[in-house]
C-alpha cells in the first residue's frame, strides 16, 4: 500500500505539481479512504498510521502534511464524507484548513455542508469561516422578521429574506455596548469592515446621516447601503432601545424618499432594515402587517452564546496549532483565496 501511495503522489505531483488545491484535497480524501478500508478489514491500529507517516515523510522529505495527526484528519475526512462527488464538487474547492475547521467545529454533515457552500459562495477565508461558525451563522441566516412575503413578489421576497439575519452580532463594539443611537452609529463606522462582514456579501456602503429634504423640513437617515445582487438601496435605522410601533412608519417614510429622490430607473424599490436592542415578535408582526413598505426588523447584540460548549471548544486545536503541525510551507495552503 505504501508503494501505491508513493506512485499516486508522484503522479499527482507530475500532473499539477501539487499546486491544485482540489487535487490535493481529493488526494487526502483518497488516502483517508484507503486507511479506513484497511482499518475496517484488517484491524489496523494507530501505530500503523505512525509508521505510514514516517514512511511517507521519508519518501517525500520536501513535502509537509504527512504527519500522524494529519493522516488521522484524512481518515476522519473520508469517514464523514463517504460520497466522493460531494467532496469533489464542494469541499475540494476549499483549502484543507477550511475542511479541518469544518471537521473540528461542527457536529454533523448537514451543518458542515451549509458552511462549506457559504464559504465557497462568499469567499470566506478559514479565519472568517471559523468566526462564522462560532457566531452561529446557520442559526441566524434568513431569520429576521419581515413583511417581505406581503410586500414583494415571491422571487424577490425569497431573495430579500435570505439577505438579512437575526440577531446581528456586533461583538467588535465591546461587551458593554453603546447606549445611544449616535454611539452605535459611530461604533459601526469605526469598524466598517467588520460591520460589512456581519451584514454579508453584496452590501456596499453609501453614506451615514444621509440628508433628505422633504417639504420644508430636513431629515437624516442613519445608514444607507446598496445591495449589488438585489439592485436595491438598503435603508438602515439604528435603535439602542427596544422596538416601538412608530419605528416602522419613520423608516417607511425614509424608504419612500430614497425611492423618489435617489433611485436610478433600473433600481428596484428600497428595502428597510430596523436594528433594535430587543423586540417583541408579536408587536413587530402587527406593526409590519399594516405597512406597504418591505421592512425587516432584527435585534443587534454585542454578545452571542457560542454554538459549542466551553469544555469542548477549549479542547479543539486552533488554526495556528494546525498550521504549526502541518508546516508553514505546506502545499495545502495553495487554494481559493478568501476575503
Amino acid at each position: 500500500m505504501l508503494g501505491e501511495f508513493k506512485e499516486r503522489i508522484r503522479r499527482e505531483r507530475l500532473r499539477v505539481v501539487l499546486a491544485s488545491n482540489a487535487a490535493m484535497v481529493l488526494l487526502y480524501w483518497d488516502i483517508g479512504e484507503r486507511i479506513l478500508d484497511k482499518q475496517h478489514h484488517e484491524g489496523w491500529g494507530a501505530k500503523v498510521i505512525d509508521r505510514l507517516s514516517a514512511d511517507l515523510q521519508e519518501a517525500f522529505p520536501d513535502m509537509k502534511g504527512f504527519s500522524p495527526r494529519n493522516l488521522k484528519y484524512m481518515r476522519r475526512f473520508a469517514e464523514v464524507w463517504p460520497d466522493r462527488e460531494i467532496v469533489q464538487a464542494v469541499l475540494a474547492q476549499l483549502t484543507w484548513y477550511h475542511n479541518i475547521a469544518l471537521l473540528e467545529k461542527l457536529p454533523d454533515a448537514e451543518q458542515r455542508l451549509w458552511y462549506a457552500r457559504q464559504a465557497l459562495q462568499h469567499g470566506w477565508s478559514r479565519n472568517i469561516l471559523a468566526m462564522q461558525i462560532e457566531a452561529r451563522a446557520i442559526d441566524r441566516h434568513g431569520k429576521a422578521q419581515s413583511n417581505f412575503a406581503l410586500t414583494l413578489p415571491p422571487p424577490d421576497s425569497d431573495m430579500a429574506t435570505q439577505v438579512f439575519k437575526d440577531p446581528y452580532l456586533f461583538d467588535f463594539l465591546g461587551t458593554a455596548g453603546p447606549r445611544r443611537e449616535k454611539e452605535l452609529e459611530q461604533g459601526l463606522m469605526d469598524h466598517l469592515q467588520k460591520f460589512l462582514i456581519e451584514l454579508g456579501q453584496g452590501f456596499a456602503f453609501v453614506g451615514r446621516q444621509v440628508h433628505l429634504e422633504l417639504g420644508d423640513q430636513d431629515f437624516y437617515l442613519d445608514l444607507l447601503f446598496y445591495h449589488l445582487k438585489l439592485r436595491r438601496y438598503i435603508v438602515i435605522e439604528l435603535k439602542a432601545r427596544s422596538f416601538q410601533p412608530g419605528d416602522g412608519a419613520q423608516l417607511g417614510m425614509y424608504m419612500t424618499a430614497v425611492n423618489r429622490l435617489l433611485n436610478h430607473p433600473d433600481d428596484k424599490p428600497a428595502l428597510g432594515l430596523l436594528l433594535v436592542r430587543e423586540k417583541n415578535q408579536l408587536l413587530v408582526e402587527y406593526a409590519l402587517g399594516g405597512s406597504t413598505q418591505p421592512i425587516s426588523v432584527a435585534d443587534w447584540d454585542t454578545q452571542l452564546t457560542r454554538a459549542l460548549p466551553e469544555d469542548l471548544s477549549a479542547s479543539l486545536p486552533s488554526i495556528e496549532e494546525i498550521e504549526r503541525e502541518l508546516g508553514a510551507n505546506d502545499p495545502v495552503e495553495v487554494g481559493r483565496a478568501g476575503v
